[in-house]
C-alpha cells in the first residue's frame, strides 16, 4: 500500500463513520487494461456501497473498521465478481480477486480490489456489469479501458450495462454516456434543483413596497430567468472545468456544505432580500460552487487529455440540457399562477421556507460530517 492508504486503513482500524453526502450519487470505479486474451485491472467500490450489498459494520455502531472489511473480504469478492462478467464470443472468462486495499476518494472511503481476468481467446470480448443495480437503480459504473496503446472510457447503466472490449470504446459512445450522466446527474442532484429553482420563484414577480407584485408581461419573466439561468450556467461550467482539469481542488466538506450554505442564503433572500447583489450576481457567485461539486464524477476517472476533455465538454452539455428541462417545466407553472394570490405566498415564501429548511439539515450533516 501507498503511505495514503496505510494512513486510511488505520482510519478504518479506529472505525469512521460512512456518510454519504446528500447530493453525491453511487459510482464505482473500473480501470482495465487488455492484452489479447488477459486483462488485468483496478474496481474501486466505496464501502457505503458495499454495507447494502453485503453488510460490513458487524457490530451496527455505524463505523467500519478494517477488521470488518477484512473478515468480510470473501463475501466482498464473491458479491463484486458475481456483478462483472467477462466473456470471449460468448464463453465465460476467468475472472478473480488478486489482491485488496483501500484508498480514499472525495466522498469517502472505498475498497479496492486488484483484478485478473483470463480468456479463452481474444475474439470478441465483451463486459457485462450489473454492480449494486438492483439495490440501487441510479448506481453507475465508470469504465476506462487501455487496449493497443488507446485509453476511452464509458458509463454502464442499467439502461446500458454491456461494453465490448475487443476495441476501446468509440469516442461517440463516450460522448454520449457522459451526456446523458450530465442530464442525470442534475435531475437527482437535489440540491442543485432546489437551488435553481429558489433563483426562478421570484423571477415571476417584482418587490415594491415590501410586497411581491406579479411581473406584467411573461416576456419580461422569460428574460429575467433567462439572465439568472445563464449566469449559473456560466459559473458553474467555469469551475467544473477548472476542477475537472486538476487546476482547483477543494475539500469535498468544503465544497458540500458551501452548497448547502448558498441554498439556504437564496432561500432565505426569497422571503426578505437581504443580499445586496442582483439575483443574477448571486447566481455567478454561487455557482462557482456548483460547478465543484458537479466535477467530482469527473475527476474520479482519471483520464488522459483528450479524454477527459471529450468527457467534460459533454457532461456539462448534458447539466445544461438537464438544467434546461426544468426551467422550461418550472417557467410556464410560474407564469401562470403569478396573479394568484396563493403564489407570493404558497409557492414563493412557503415553497423557499420549506427549501431553507431541507438545506439547513444539509448544511449541519456535511459541516460536521453527520
Amino acid at each position: 500500500m501507498t503511505r495514503a492508504r496505510w494512513l486510511l486503513a488505520l482510519v478504518l482500524a479506529l472505525g469512521v463513520p460512512l456518510a454519504a453526502h446528500a447530493h453525491k450519487a453511487s459510482d464505482a470505479y473500473l480501470s482495465l487494461a487488455v492484452d489479447g486474451a488477459n486483462a488485468r485491472g483496478q474496481w474501486d467500490i466505496a464501502l457505503r456501497d458495499l454495507e447494502l450489498a453485503v453488510g460490513l459494520d458487524a457490530d451496527a455502531d455505524g463505523r467500519i473498521r478494517w477488521g470488518e472489511l477484512r473478515a468480510r473480504r470473501s463475501a466482498v469478492d464473491a458479491y463484486a465478481l458475481s456483478h462483472l462478467r467477462v466473456t470471449a464470443a460468448g464463453r465465460a472468462c476467468n475472472a478473480r480477486v488478486a489482491s485488496h486495499q483501500v484508498d480514499a476518494h472525495t466522498d469517502g472511503a472505498y475498497a479496492v480490489l486488484a483484478l485478473e481476468i483470463a480468456c479463452p481467446d481474444d475474439a470478441a470480448l465483451a463486459l457485462d456489469y450489473d454492480l449494486l443495480f438492483a439495490l440501487d437503480p441510479q448506481h453507475r459504473g465508470l469504465v476506462r479501458v487501455s487496449r493497443g496503446g488507446e485509453i476511452a472510457s464509458a458509463v454502464l447503466s442499467p439502461a446500458q450495462p454491456r461494453l465490448a472490449l475487443t476495441r476501446s470504446p468509440s469516442r461517440w459512445r463516450a460522448f454520449t454516456d457522459y451526456a446523458r450522466e450530465g442530464i442525470w446527474h442534475i435531475w437527482i442532484g437535489f440540491d442543485h434543483v432546489l437551488f435553481l429553482l429558489c433563483l426562478l420563484l421570484p423571477a415571476v414577480v417584482r418587490r415594491s413596497e415590501g410586497r411581491w407584485l406579479p411581473v406584467a408581461r411573461g416576456r419580461d419573466a422569460a428574460l429575467d430567468a433567462l439572465r439568472v439561468v445563464s449566469a449559473f450556467t456560466l459559473s458553474h461550467s467555469l469551475t467544473l472545468a477548472l476542477a475537472a482539469l486538476g487546476v482547483v481542488a477543494l475539500p469535498s466538506r468544503w465544497v458540500e456544505s458551501a452548497i448547502a450554505a448558498s441554498i439556504v442564503l437564496t432561500a432565505l433572500d426569497n422571503l426578505r432580500p437581504f443580499l445586496p447583489a442582483r439575483r443574477s450576481a448571486i447566481a455567478f457567485g454561487f455557482g462557482l460552487v456548483h460547478g465543484l461539486g458537479f466535477a467530482s464524477v469527473l475527476a474520479e476517472l482519471g483520464l488522459p487529455g483528450g479524454a477527459r476533455a471529450l468527457a467534460l465538454v459533454a457532461f456539462n452539455l448534458g447539466v445544461e440540457l438537464g438544467q434546461l428541462a426544468i426551467v422550461a417545466a418550472f417557467l410556464p407553472l410560474a407564469l401562470a399562477l403569478r396573479r394568484s394570490a396563493l403564489y407570493p405566498r404558497a409557492l414563493l415564501a412557503g415553497g423557499s421556507l420549506a427549501i431553507s429548511a431541507l438545506a439547513s439539515v444539509w448544511l449541519w450533516e456535511r459541516a460536521l460530517g453527520a
